[in-house]
């Protein structure tokens, strides 16, 4: 077993447990404030955001500062041991701002000015606003920076949205000269500007894309996407100039998001560019536990898919910055989570690389309209109510855990995912529009080395290749010259690559190949696909694969083989006979491409293959029925097994080592039966 060295993403060597609080809304209620330090004791929490949204506190009028009440909480959580992680307060402006200052205020893509409200609504070119939220956060730091209590700096909170307003066009325009290097000609190839005349003569005639002008020159949509990636980072970088001048020990995190009924990665930044601006990846996760569309354990494999990309964008561990104790206030249907839940729904964090475990909220507001959204302190201020007893229950778990903090998850798998060409992808006029489901298709792809507990790495196009035993790439529709490159020297340096149907169909530009697929990618796999049927909800197909007939929905590719020996077969239309599956040796490696999406046994199957012939296997020997999740993090010689039951059935899982079991001290080997709900956390050297 390779050493591991741990990484400690703060200076905290124990687990955070804690999350937003909001004294701030309760200033003229001392007594609350004060109830609240002996509740943070009992619920066994240790760490606190704050400040997030308290800009109209802080600087009620311009110039008017206000931190004498920060002061004071700050010294009161750190009288009791406790620590800060303390936010700028960007994401909400005070309306003495939008009243004086216009400009902050967002343009949509329609051109309407919006009022002032909300969170977010802000212009991230307006130089005002950058000046102010600048200014703010240097008060900050020259003020806080020094403080024993200061842990983490949490910039802003969940950066999102987009600004049409003539400053961001004019913004748009110099980034696109840049990017094209004053050549309006290799803009208008770039874009295919002859489409429907859209040649443009001079920079001044570019417009961000709107429902009331153009939207339908790719080229210009991903463009966009990009800008506003890279004019949002710029924001951000913009806000932490002082505090990295003045606190430069102290590391800097903003909170990533999921898009959540199907538990997505939030698609409106490129998380991959933001990433490499901050010092701790830590995201919000808010999965709908319990619903009717899904099984429980269903939702696992896609939070564990979620918390291996985010935890993957920096190779070390991350932070769970917002979750809910219980229920949300803002899911269709807000349903609590059953008893048993929050400990294992937490704990599946950690075990996939968190070493926090932080709420929004700490107290449930009194009013607006998060007052119903869950919290550890509800409006009765009990400590007996179950939500409280379950917090404090993972509060001292988490206690227990501190030789975990900094430990990691080392794979031989990995997934491509890649932001650029989902969005392309969702701009492309072709395929089916409720059907192309890229990030969906990724954790199908993700599904069978979750239900084994083989670890794995979601990775993004920047990241090292040769790591890894196995790469696999579905519907990588976008893939420039030079991602085409790695993955051939990937496979042909002795790599096993798994590519799948809509992909490689466009560069960088979301232009097409011309000549077919392109050459390199016609080497690396043996074939060329030369059509894609697009079925109907209704249309069945099937493919033959290892003397067995697996369900085929929506896509199949029909494929002309070169060098590639064909693995699987289609059973129907005009294609039956023709090759669905291929395997082809190149270099010292081989490539598999899949041709059609197909039932989830499929894929079951088909890893089942690979794992066996790459030698892929779990960390520990603990073997266990559907449902059941072992997820492992490393350090050095010593594994810490978190295993769980995400069935609402009792399971029996066999441990073939000798374990610790961190929670008891016991000691477990052979039959362990988990009920329903429970995790046990474990100990092997």
């Amino acid at each position: 077993m390779l050493k591991n060295e741990k990484t400690f993403t703060t200076a905290a060597d124990f687990m955070l447990h804690g999350g937003d609080y909001n004294p701030d809304q309760w200033l003229d209620h001392p007594e609350i404030l004060q109830e609240d330090l002996k509740l943070m004791k009992l619920s066994n929490s240790n760490t606190f955001s704050l400040g997030i949204f308290a800009w109209s506190t802080l600087e009620p009028q311009e110039g008017d500062y206000h931190f004498e009440w920060l002061d004071k909480i700050i010294d009161n959580i750190h009288s009791i041991g406790g620590r800060v992680i303390l936010a700028t307060p960007s994401g909400a402006r005070p309306s003495w701002m939008s009243q004086k200052y216009p400009e902050v205020l967002r343009v949509d893509g329609a051109r309407v000015k919006q009022l002032h409200g909300g969170r977010h609504n802000h212009c991230f070119t307006s130089p005002v606003y950058r000046e102010k939220t600048a200014q703010m956060n240097r008060l900050l730091a020259e003020r806080y920076g020094k403080h024993p209590a200061l842990l983490m700096w949490h910039i802003s909170n969940e950066y999102g949205g987009e600004c049409h307003c003539e400053r961001c066009q004019d913004a748009f325009r110099n980034w696109l000269r840049d990017k094209y290097k004053e050549n309006l000609k290799a803009l208008n190839d770039s874009w295919w500007g002859p489409f429907w005349s859209h040649t443009f003569s001079d920079w001044s005639q570019i417009e961000s894309p709107s429902p009331i002008g153009e939207n339908m020159v790719h080229g210009l949509n991903l463009d966009w996407k990009r800008f506003v990636t890279d004019q949002t980072i710029s924001f951000f970088e913009n806000e932490v100039t002082a505090i990295r001048e003045l606190t430069p020990e102290i590391p800097i995190t903003t909170n990533f998001m999921a898009d959540t009924h199907d538990l997505i990665p939030f698609q409106s930044l490129d998380y991959s560019k933001f990433a490499k601006h901050l010092d701790v990846i830590s995201w919000d996760a808010y999965p709908a536990w319990h619903n009717d569309w899904e099984t429980t354990a269903n939702l696992a494999m896609k939070v564990g898919f979620i918390n291996d990309l985010y935890r993957s964008l920096k190779q070390q561990p991350f932070l769970l910055m917002e979750s809910t104790p219980s229920a949300v206030n803002w899911h269709k249907i807000n349903k609590a989570k059953r008893p048993g839940m929050h400990l294992l729904s937490s704990m599946q964090m950690v075990a996939h690389g968190s070493d926090s475990i932080l709420y929004f909220q700490w107290r449930k507001s009194r009013g607006s309209s998060e007052k119903f959204h869950g919290a550890v302190v509800d409006h009765d201020n009990s400590v007996d109510n179950r939500v409280f007893k379950e917090v404090s229950t993972v509060g001292e778990t988490l206690e227990k855990l501190s030789q975990v903090v900094g430990t990691n998850r080392p794979a031989d798998v990995a997934i491509l995912y890649d932001w650029e060409s989902n969005w392309a992808l969702n701009h492309a006029q072709g395929y089916g529009t409720e059907t192309k489901c890229y990030p969906q298709t990724l954790q199908e792809h993700y599904r069978t080395f979750w239900e084994q507990d083989i670890p794995v790495d979601v990775i993004t196009k920047e990241q090292e290749f040769s790591r890894y035993k196995l790469l696999i790439v579905p519907m990588l529709y976008l893939a420039s010259e030079e991602t085409i490159a790695r993955l051939k020297q990937f496979t042909a340096e002795g790599g096993t690559l798994v590519m799948t149907y809509i992909s490689g169909i466009v560069n960088e530009h979301d232009l097409t190949y011309l000549g077919g697929w392109h050459q390199d990618l016609q080497a690396v796999f043996g074939i060329n696909p030369v059509e894609t049927d697009t079925l109907y909800p209704g249309d069945r197909n099937s493919v033959q694969y290892s003397n067995r007939s697996y369900e085929l929905t929506d896509y199949a590719t029909v494929i002309e083989t070169h060098s590639a020996a064909v693995d699987g077969i289609y059973e129907a239309d005009f294609y039956a006979g023709s090759p669905a599956m291929t395997k082809n040796s190149y270099g010292k490696g081989r490539a598999y491409y899949i041709g059609a999406r197909l039932e989830e046994q499929f894929n079951r199957d088909f890893y089942q293959e690979l794992i066996t012939d790459l030698s892929l296997q779990s960390v520990l020997p603990i073997e266990h029925g559907p449902g059941v999740s072992v997820q492992v993090r490393q350090d050095g010689d010593v594994n810490y097994a978190f295993v769980m039951n995400f069935t609402e059935q009792e399971q029996t899982v066999s441990i073939h080592v000798v374990a610790k079991d961190l929670m008891t001290g016991e000691e477990l080997s052979g039959e362990l039966l988990l009920a329903k709900y429970e995790v046990r956390i474990l100990a092997v050297k």
